[in-house]
Formats: C-alpha cells, structure tokens, sequence
C-alpha cells in the first residue's frame, strides 16, 4: 500500500516537471524581453534584470518622418522660431519715402537687401504720394513706389502733406522708425518729422553736392552742357539739400547723354552707396557730426523747371543750348519748336513739333530758317540757328502724330517746305495762343 503510493507520488512529480519544461519550451522564442521583478531574480525565459551598474536597453518608438509634436526637435524649433523673431524686432526700422520708378527701382533694392542674412535693418513701412487721376473721370492710380510696396506687402501711407499731424502722430506712435530714407519723395519734410528717426534721415541726390541743389538737378545738370555728373547720399536737414554729405560718386558722360537714361544710372549708383552706408550709420560710425560739411560757397541752385521752358528759339539760342535742353528735358517737360510748312501758293497755319532727340553737327552755315534733310543717307533733319551753328534732329514728333525719324517726316510733306518760327514771330502769330506754347 505504501510502495504503491510513493510511486504514484512520484509519478506525479514527473508529470508536473514536464508540464513545466513544456511551458518554457513554448514561452522561449520572446528571448529580447526583460522584465524586473523586485526582491528576486529568476532564469528562464523571463530573463532577470540586468545588474544596475548596466543600463537597460532603452525602448525605440518609431514615429514618422516630420517632427513630432511633442518632440526635442519640435521644442528645438520653436525656440529657433522665437530666436529669429526676436532678432528681427531688434533690427533697426527703416522708412522709405519715395515716389517715381527711380525711386521704386531703390526700395526694391533695398528691400532686397534688408532680406540678406546678417542684416541689421528691416523696412516697416514706405511713404509715397497720393495715387492720381490720369485722365478725367477714370481711376486713381497709386505711384510707381506705391505699387511697389504692396507687392512687397509692406504698408504704404499717403499724406496729402508731409506736415499733417496725424500722418506723424502715426509716424511716431505706430511705425517707430529708427532711420528714414528719401529718394525723389517729392515733399518738403518738416522739423517734427526729422527729429523721428533716432539715426536721422538719409537722402539719395542725383548731383555732385553742392552744385545743383533743388527739385531738378540732372536737369539742370545736362541743360548746363556738365561733363562730369554724380551722385551724393547725404543726411536731410531743413534746408534743401544742404545736409552732411556721407559718400559721392562722379562719373563721365558723353555729349548726347539724355535724362531719361542718366538718372535710372544715378539712382541705381545712389542706392548701392546708400545700402553699403546703412550699417555704419546704425552702428554710430556715420553720424551727421562725422559726415562731410558742404561749402556753401560752390552752391548751385537747380530750381524747378516750368513747362515753357521746352519751348527752343534758334532765332537767339547757339545749337549747344537747343541740343542741352533737349537731352536735359527728355523726361518732363519735353522740348518743341513751332514751324510753318508751305508750298509756292499757299501758308499753313504754324504746327508744333516735338524734338525727341537730337545732335550738334561740327560745322557751320549761313544762318536760315529753312529746315531740311542732311544730304548723305541716314542724315537727319538740318536746323540752323541764327549763329550759323547747325542742329541735327534725329527724331522728332509732330502735333497729334507718331514719333517718327527725318526720312518719315519729310516724305509726309509732299514737297512742302518747313521754317523754323522766331520768337517774335511766334508770340506774335494769332494761331498761337500763349496756352499752345506750354506742353
């Protein structure tokens, strides 16, 4: 009875051994999991914790390819985010003033510039003139800069006057700027507005400062026969053009040089020299007490031209003073010369005729008011001054036509003849009013 017992006891230890190697043998392919259990160690497929000195293999969760929110790298981000919007509130505030494509080229520029890593200015804001009506009854159009500074989604004020007091109470109170600069804005700045900017206001002058202080300087320039022209960048103070002068730049031009080329050339010069200027003026190594002091002794002024001054007289003016005006004129107000074209039998009434562009021929003649087509090929129109100095016009535009070169004009007069008015003919003609002699 005893025997049989113990044999069935131990039977029953047999089976429950293999019971259990059959679980591990089951449970043995998990061989990467660990699992700590406290107070004990135990071996098998449930393998014991490490010892402390070794450090867990860490878990490895795989998220997708963007950052994930609530990753290191997200937070890294968003501190870099934070970092390069601070360091933009900390850039100097520059405010454009300008109004003309000239002026327009320049923002862009410096806009473009205020863009590149490291600089130490942003533009907050632009100035320009009200948009204007060009034809009755149509649209308001904005000015070249306007269009402009929204496309570059920069805001845009339009003060009918610089000295409006709400214009610079939000000068002063919104945009903040710290420095200001002006190209061809087209306003007087008062004494309020100049005394904003922390580091002043700069300037973009199209002449050799001080020569040709004023409204019209490139003008004046090419209608006074200047070889040599330039650009000045200079600090604004009260009085026109008479600022401290931070850098120049001259440069030669030829006998035929026109307005409508050189002052895009001399605002493209200013505004390099003006971008290059910038840091030393925020970093206070260009101030207005280190900058260059004008000679007031070598002003000369270039006041505003008025639309009558287009008008040419061959009768007292050389061929060089017909041809100055041309070029310095080609933008606004444009030149002209009333002539009578005629046949043996009959008088026309006098036309106006625009002179677009033009030549001094190195010769003389017997002073005529006859004009005519030069002999050689490709030759312009031929007018005479009363001097004998002889004016070659290359193109020109007659009243309600097309521009058009010699060779057209003259096969539109179908043998007429062409002579130049003098001025006393011309003021004295009844077909002339004093209103037809402004463009």
């Amino acid at each position: 009875m005893k025997t049989s017992t113990s044999t069935n006891h131990l039977a029953s230890i047999v089976v429950a051994l293999f019971s259990a190697m059959a679980c591990c043998a089951l449970l043995r392919p998990c061989r990467g999991f660990q699992s700590t259990v406290v107070g004990t160690t135990r071996r098998g497929c449930l393998r014991s914790a490490p010892p402390s000195s070794i450090s867990p293999r860490p878990v490895r969760v795989a998220y997708p390819r963007r950052i994930h929110p609530y990753s290191s790298r997200a937070a890294s981000s968003e501190d870099d985010e934070e970092e390069e919007e601070e360091e933009e509130e900390n850039k100097a505030r520059i405010l454009f003033l300008g109004t003309p494509d000239v002026a327009a080229a320049s923002l862009e520029s410096i806009h473009e510039a205020s863009r590149r890593p490291g600089s130490p200015y942003r533009l907050v804001g632009v100035v320009t003139q009200p948009p204007k009506r060009r034809k009755r009854g149509g649209k308001e159009t904005p000015s070249p800069v306007g269009i402009v500074a929204e496309r570059l989604g920069l805001r845009v004020l339009c003060p009918e006057k610089a000295r409006d007091g709400d214009f610079l109470d939000e000068l002063e109170n919104e945009v903040r700027p710290d420095l200001c600069i002006t190209a061809a804005y087209g306003q007087y700045l008062p004494r309020r507005f100049l005394s904003l900017p922390r580091f002043g206001t700069l300037n973009i002058h199209p002449s050799l400062l001080p020569r040709w202080r004023g409204s019209s300087p490139v003008q004046r320039s090419l209608e006074a026969g200047d070889e040599t022209v330039g650009v000045t960048v200079l600090f604004t103070v009260s009085r026109m053009d008479a600022g401290p002068i931070i850098v120049q730049e001259s440069l030669t031009i030829d006998a035929n040089e026109q307005a409508t080329t050189l002052l895009p050339r001399l605002f493209e010069i200013g505004t390099k020299r003006l971008i290059d200027a910038i840091p030393s003026v925020i970093d206070g190594g260009i101030t207005m007490e280190t900058a260059t002091v004008q000679d007031d002794s070598l002003v000369r002024e270039a006041g505003m031209i008025d639309s009558s001054e287009g008008q040419l007289w061959p009768s007292n003016m050389t061929a060089i003073q017909c041809h100055n005006r041309v070029r310095g004129f080609s933008m606004w107000p444009g030149t002209f010369l009333y002539v009578r074209m005629s046949d043996d039998d009959d008088e026309n009434e006098p036309m106006k005729v625009k002179i677009i562009e033009s030549r001094v021929l190195d010769e003389t003649a017997e002073p005529t008011n006859l004009i005519e087509i030069g002999p050689r090929k490709g030759d312009g129109l031929r007018l005479v001054c009363a001097d004998g100095s002889v004016l070659e016009l290359l193109r020109v535009q007659p009243a309600t036509r097309n521009i058009m070169d010699a060779k057209s004009f003259v096969n539109g007069l179908q043998g007429r003849t062409v002579r130049w008015l003098s001025e006393s003919e011309s003021r004295m003609d009844p077909q002339i009013q004093p209103g037809q002699q402004m463009l």
